[in-house]
């Protein structure tokens, strides 16, 4: 539960946790900071954490959307629960950006392709291959007997450290969740996709509805 990403404040800083179980908790915490000067060009740090419990039928996870002005995408974590027998990352993560309407600026070509895997991330031996980068990485938090079995759960990293993507007026992030059915034909997904997206925009930022209670966060 390590955060490196470099937040700038210019005149005060506020962080805080709560506590949203019926019992006490210990908390154990270490914050470094550095009081200097912030460049007048120094975008805020910005996170958003959404989830589709279960994404509707033919429909897109949306990471992100909403963001007004510009500034830098820096990172996308999902957490992911196969709710399907077979495979579920074929689908294609999207970026609109500073006018894009139909078709995006920049658009990958399958879920593992954009997390650094390839060809189902699949391993000798019926299994997934995991692994764990300095900007991107795989891995299996739930695994049951058999490859492509319904109720797997990961969890995938990219971090645009060393390729941001800059946006100037706008920028809309949504994720497919499809598999594939008879006739080699595209199966829409019904999952449970969590995400966080990562980015720094100059300000004002358009203000962010509350997190949902903690049984629409529970992981069940």
């Amino acid at each position: 539960m390590n955060g490196y990403w470099e937040m700038p404040f210019r005149k005060s800083a506020t962080i805080t946790m709560e506590n949203r179980s019926d019992k006490e908790q210990v908390l154990y915490f270490q914050i470094d900071y550095t009081l200097t000067e912030v460049p007048d060009d120094a975008a805020y740090f910005h996170a958003r954490w959404r989830r589709s419990n279960p994404l509707p039928y033919k429909d897109v996870h949306t990471l992100l959307d909403g963001v007004r002005g510009h500034g830098h995408y820096v990172g996308t974590y999902l957490a992911w629960q196969s709710n399907n027998n077979g495979w579920f990352g074929e689908g294609e993560i999207k970026f609109y950006m500073d006018g894009d309407t139909e078709f995006p600026t920049i658009c990958g070509t399958g879920t593992e392709d954009y997390f650094g895997g390839a060809w189902n991330w699949e391993q000798p031996k019926d299994e997934y291959g995991t692994y764990s980068t300095s900007f991107l990485g795989m891995h299996q938090v739930v695994k049951p007997d058999g490859l492509y079995r319904s109720q797997q759960r990961f969890g995938m990293y990219r971090w645009h450290v060393m390729d941001p993507i800059r946006f100037e007026q706008e920028l809309r992030v949504t994720i497919q969740a499809l598999g594939w059915r008879s006739e080699g034909r595209y199966l829409p997904l019904q999952d449970d996709i969590a995400s966080t997206a990562y980015w720094y925009q100059a300000e004002p930022h358009v203000p962010w509805e509350p997190l949902p209670s903690k049984d629409e966060l529970e992981a069940i």
